[in-house]
């Protein structure tokens, strides 16, 4: 079983805006994320700690800016806390053995898919495309990535 964990030297990977999202709660700007028109199959992993997070069979167009998902690859690697900033009450959703700020989770995402959005920055994500999943360490999420249509 793999481990994952922020280090000192993942932390001095991160680009300024990386660093800014993932360790001081911030958002990149909406249409801006590198990862939000990506249709290729594979898994997305927390930036910081390699932690698998999501699946592009669960990612979806929301129209909102952000990557979306309709849940986690890995539900233990996902925690939700509660977000008072901003002057509203949100669900933070941020990555369990990483502690990086992903982004937040809404309650409007696809009914038929179990309703929720989680609406996640691209900077605190890498992709790992399925192709290279199995040298990469996550041959075991193969089953849970398939073509994008």
């Amino acid at each position: 079983m793999p481990t994952y964990s922020k280090t000192p030297e993942a932390l001095s990977k991160l680009t300024p805006e990386q660093h800014r999202v993932t360790q001081q709660s911030d958002t990149e700007m909406p249409g801006s994320g590198a990862l939000l028109h990506n249709k290729e199959p594979g898994i997305y992993v927390d930036i910081v700690s390699g932690e698998p997070l999501f699946a592009s069979s669960d990612k979806y167009e929301s129209g909102c800016g952000w990557p979306s998902f309709t849940k986690p690859i890995e539900p233990a690697n996902v925690a939700e806390l509660k977000d008072s900033t901003h002057g509203m009450t949100r669900i933070e959703v941020r990555s369990k053995h990483g502690d990086s700020h992903l982004g937040h989770v809404f309650p409007d995402g696809p009914r038929d898919r179990g309703g929720l959005r989680y609406c996640i920055n691209s900077a605190s994500l890498r992709f790992v495309h399925r192709d290279d999943m199995q040298a990469a360490g996550y041959g075991a999420y193969l089953d849970q990535v398939e073509d994008v249509r």
